[in-house]
């Protein structure tokens, strides 16, 4: 039986994750939330992990009262984040947190030789090359989540990655597609968080109204599969039915297709390589009827533009855009900056800083910390 640690366990991912642990009874080692006290106790009873983190100190004491009938070690913020990274009782990882606190548990698992399924973007866009260059050192897999890296990681089975001509990243286009910067000036934050096909947390979801979740694969693309920028190409799919595709050296083009439903490429991921029964829905092609592809609005969604220049200027650039963009978003979930804003606040920074290197953890936390500062300084 698999066994399976799940940071973020009370997130979105982290629900449906259980789904499919549930259905094909695998074992939960340990389980990791923010600050969800109330649902991780109910999956500890449910699930009855060796171990369990909850990642906001303040609410540690509250926590331990509340499974004190139960025999199992309750850890706290980032130390026990990292425990559970590298414990050694699990066989995949699956990291599901939002935001650059997803990157340390993954280069401890990775160093401790477990293998990471990948559910967290910020990871191999601030740190992508200390990640995968320690998992080759280290010999770990890294498995994706995305729909879109799961998608091309399909595509890619049974095929030599230098083999391939580019990847075809697709994007449904948020809520917002085919509209004006103008139309765009007194945008709300419900609107932004009424995706038209997925259900995310808050985050996520405004990050795919901007098109800044598809800039954010766009890097991570370049890191999971050794790609140079040139070949990837980003398509507007409405349907999010084609979830991405590879086409190869002969313009073959090999997709991956299903209803958008995440309960797919994570099931694929925690039982890889092995296939089953999904508690999804099968894709119906004649339902959909029609399947449109259309090219992106750089001009219009500034964060996609500034995403594929910084990965293309390389260095830290991308760590950068990475957390100006995570103080932008949360700027704009308060109300203090406006919906076009987050992406004139990312392309101000990308143009502010000047190319550094990365080669250590050390290094991201430090433009990290360095393009915060600057983010909430112009806000």
């Amino acid at each position: 039986m698999k066994r399976v640690s799940i940071l973020g366990s009370t997130g979105s991912i982290g629900k449906q994750a259980l789904e499919v642990i549930r259905l094909h009874k695998l074992s939960v080692t340990a389980l990791a939330a923010h600050s969800n006290i109330k649902l991780l106790e109910e999956q500890t009873r449910e699930f009855n992990p060796k171990l369990i983190c909850i990642y906001n100190d303040d609410l540690y004491k509250e926590l331990k009262i509340r499974l004190s009938d139960v025999n199992i070690r309750i850890l706290t913020g980032m130390e026990g984040l990292c425990e559970i990274a590298r414990f050694s009782d699990t066989d995949i990882l699956l990291n599901s947190v939002v935001g650059m606190v997803g990157l340390l548990p993954t280069l401890t698992a990775v160093e401790a030789g477990n293998t990471v399924a990948l559910a967290n973007k910020e990871t191999l866009v601030a740190g992508g090359k200390l990640v995968m260059e320690l998992a080759k050192k280290r010999n770990v897999n890294i498995l994706p989540v995305d729909s879109e890296h799961s998608a091309i990681f399909q595509a890619l089975q049974g095929n030599d990655n230098n083999e391939i001509n580019k990847v075809i990243l697709t994007a449904s286009g948020g809520p917002f597609f085919n509209m004006t910067k103008n139309q765009l000036q007194n945008v709300t934050l419900e609107q932004a968080l009424n995706h038209p096909n997925w259900s995310m947390g808050k985050k996520v979801t405004i990050d795919s109204s901007t098109l800044m979740n598809k800039g954010l694969e766009f890097i991570e693309a370049k890191w999971l599969f050794d790609l140079s920028p040139n070949q990837i190409e980003v398509v507007v799919h409405r349907q999010s039915v084609v979830h991405s595709a590879v086409e190869y050296k002969d313009y073959s083009v090999i997709a991956q297709m299903g209803v958008p439903d995440m309960k797919i490429p994570i099931q694929y991921a925690l039982l890889y390589p092995k296939r089953t029964k999904c508690p999804t829905e099968k894709l119906s092609l004649t339902d959909y009827g029609t399947l449109t592809f259309e090219k992106p609005d750089y001009e219009t969604f500034e964060c996609l533009r500034a995403s594929i220049k910084a990965i293309e200027l390389g260095g830290a650039y991308p760590c950068i855009i990475n957390a100006v963009n995570e103080v932008a978003v949360e700027s704009f979930i308060k109300k203090k900056i406006s919906f076009l804003q987050i992406g004139e606040l990312i392309t101000d920074a990308l143009n502010h800083f000047s190319f550094n290197e990365i080669n250590t953890y050390d290094d991201v936390i430090k433009f990290d910390t360095g393009a915060r500062e600057y983010a909430e300084s112009l806000i």
